[in-house]
């Protein structure tokens, strides 16, 4: 039976060590990175991409007709909760440059990488293993290293490592342009001004993530991520070619074919609160594989690091008689705690603002 301490004991081991998810891939898998049989049962059954029209939407389309965009994004917002966008305008050099940044970092020497290692998300760029990896009963089968920024500052070069510096800036300059865009479009699908979801600081953090996902020994004992909604008011993903991300949609795990050049955009839960359940926070899970490595990089549109007051509820302009609020207020820096503190346990920290 494993417990809590043992979990602890593993934990501390693996870091007393510098040990890493990539230094266990010749090996069985650590207890604390198995998961249980309850779940074991929920891992398997997933329907192909075939069966669903996966939302993909061409940006390539607003020179012709804006509305039908938004259209678009209204609809996979709706039903979905998450979709694909091609042509979006972020240069494919751009997104090669970042893969291989996070490539890059997460084979570098380990005494490089060890000066980052850190679990204080108070730091403009920390490497590590799991953020719930102390608070969870189970891990997830990656490393990454993250990046916390308040657009549209960027970072002192210095504060990161050489691998990925110049990858991470150039890409976040693209994703803040990219995001801005987005959230007008979202704000227009709600029906509202263009500027309302900025103009609510939607765009006031970003934390910016690259992970790698070693070939694992058992992967069918792991997750590369477990099942879980984003703490964020949208995602935009970056996946390499290498598939295993699945999303939640009418009860089935539904495999996401990657597409050269794509960016996937979730909605997160801030944004599912603010709408009043009118866009959907998209649950969504990674597999562990057993050939190759996989490498994504996401960047979370959120204040969740930074000091911020801002109380956010239903958008009053979304409200009637008929459509009472469902949510009650928070703050980001609130909603983050539960969020961590709950960890990923297949469950939505949502719940617990339900009215």
């Amino acid at each position: 039976m494993v417990t809590t301490n043992s979990i602890e004991l593993e934990c501390k081991s693996l870091e007393e060590k510098n040990t890493r998810v990539e230094g266990l891939v010749d090996a069985e898998i650590p207890s604390i990175f198995r998961i249980p049989q309850s779940t074991l049962s929920d891992k398997n059954p997933s329907v192909s991409a075939s069966r669903f029209a996966i939302p993909i939407i061409d940006f390539a389309d607003l020179a012709a007709s804006r509305e039908f965009v938004v259209g678009k994004v209204k609809d996979a917002s709706e039903k979905w909760g998450f979709f694909q966008v091609i042509n979006h305008g972020v240069p494919l050099s751009v997104l090669e440059d970042i893969q291989d940044g996070v490539v890059r970092f997460h084979k570098e020497d380990l005494e490089v990488k060890k000066s980052y290692f850190s679990r204080d998300f108070g730091k403009t760029f920390i490497y590590h293993n799991n953020f719930e990896l102390y608070s969870s009963k189970n891990g997830n089968w990656r490393d990454s290293f993250a990046l916390y920024m308040t657009p549209p500052n960027l970072p002192n070069p210095e504060d990161l490592p050489v691998a990925c510096r110049d990858a991470m800036i150039e890409y976040a300059k693209h994703t803040m342009s990219f995001g801005s865009l987005l959230f007008e479009l979202l704000s227009e699908a709600l029906g509202l001004n263009s500027e309302m979801l900025k103009s609510l600081d939607c765009l006031k953090g970003l934390l910016m993530a690259g992970h790698y996902y070693p070939p694992c020994p058992q992967p069918d004992l792991t997750f590369g991520v477990s099942k879980h909604s984003d703490n964020s008011f949208i995602t935009i993903l970056l996946q390499d070619q290498i598939g295993g991300l699945q999303v939640l949609h009418q009860d089935s795990w539904v495999d996401i074919p990657p597409i050269p050049g794509a960016l996937i955009i979730y909605i997160g839960d801030h944004l599912q609160l603010m709408t009043n359940d009118k866009f959907k926070s998209v649950e969504h899970r990674v597999l562990a594989n057993r050939d190759r490595p996989r490498v994504s990089f996401g960047c979370f549109y959120s204040s969740q690091m930074n000091p911020n007051s801002t109380v956010y509820g239903p958008i009053k302009e979304l409200l009637s008689e008929e459509n009472p609020p469902k949510y009650r207020e928070m703050t980001i820096p609130e909603y983050t705690k539960g969020y961590v503190e709950k960890r990923l346990d297949g469950t939505s920290h949502l719940l617990n603002y339900r009215i």
